[in-house]
């Protein structure tokens, strides 16, 4: 039976696949401050056969104004920029960024959203995979366009669920941005400072190990399940400031076996940029 890794995979063992039928690598480098970076630097090296996508091209939907930095981009759409890259209801993709994967985890999440299981992230990126002296090329992927097919999955809350559930203990609302963001301090992306009130705080950088590697999954489980204190996963509403990050924490509670928990795609970017909608400073 074939390998099949739906949260994260480690160096080795995708070098051990990544030549196999039906296995997909894509790199999702991005930089905020540097909207090229990524596909540049995905132009120079990458994992061998490689494909890109863009964050914002390729990862995000159209801007309103009010939909959020990052809003969901079509699905229709992002399947065909899949079945593109070679991608069909039947592959392992795997993704990866330099980043400890706050990129790759967008596509894991999109991913399972269009109902693809057979998703994984590589543990510690980029750095991972050059610690583990595997090569890097920076030839061009040739691949035969594949179809792909969604099936949309019930994985996302929108700005009306949240507020209609403000306050209330079926909803427990987690914010993955620095603390210094979520307390309103030293705010440069959007232009209001805060959080959702009643919202806690997870920075998605606290899944990691100092070599920017996931916790092992008994870590995971036991920071977690505090965070939970006896809620259901389900009732976990994931956010952050462009919904982004907040894939982290849905990976990283997926990969401590809590499954179920939900995206607030627009996050905070969305929230604020509606005056009518409540803001919080300070700690939770």
């Amino acid at each position: 039976m074939n390998a099949s890794f739906a949260t994260l995979i480690g160096a080795l063992d995708l070098a051990q696949h990544l030549h196999d039928p039906g296995w997909v690598v894509v790199d999702c480098r991005f930089d905020l401050t540097n909207p090229d970076f990524g596909y540049q630097a995905w132009r120079r090296s990458h994992l061998p056969g490689a494909f890109y996508l863009d964050l914002d091209s390729d990862l995000s939907g159209f801007r309103t104004g009010g939909n959020g930095r990052h809003p969901l981009p079509d699905p229709a759409q992002l399947a065909a920029r899949l079945g593109e890259c070679g991608i069909d209801n039947h592959c392992q993709v795997v993704a990866y960024d330099d980043t400890n994967g706050m990129f790759a985890a967008r596509l894991w999440w999109l991913m399972r959203w269009l109902g693809h299981r057979r998703v994984a992230v590589l543990d510690g990126g980029l750095q991972a995979w050059c610690r583990a002296a595997q090569a890097l090329d920076g030839e061009t992927p040739e691949t035969t366009a594949r179809s792909y097919t969604f099936s949309l999955q019930p994985g996302r809350v929108d700005a009306d669920y949240v507020a209609a559930h403000l306050g209330k203990p079926d909803m427990l609302l987690v914010d993955a941005r620095s603390p210094d963001r979520f307390r309103g301090e030293n705010e440069m992306l959007d232009p209001v400072g805060g959080h959702i009130p009643g919202a806690i705080n997870r920075f998605f950088r606290d899944n990691l190990e100092e070599d920017g590697c996931f916790k092992q999954a008994s870590m995971l489980r036991e920071e977690f399940g505090t965070l939970l204190a006896g809620r259901n996963p389900h009732q976990v509403v994931h956010q952050c400031g462009s919904g982004v990050t907040a894939c982290h924490n849905l990976l990283a509670m997926e990969a401590a076996g809590f499954p179920g928990s939900r995206l607030y795609a627009g996050s905070w970017s969305e929230w604020c940029a509606d005056p009518s909608r409540p803001v919080a400073t300070g700690p939770a």
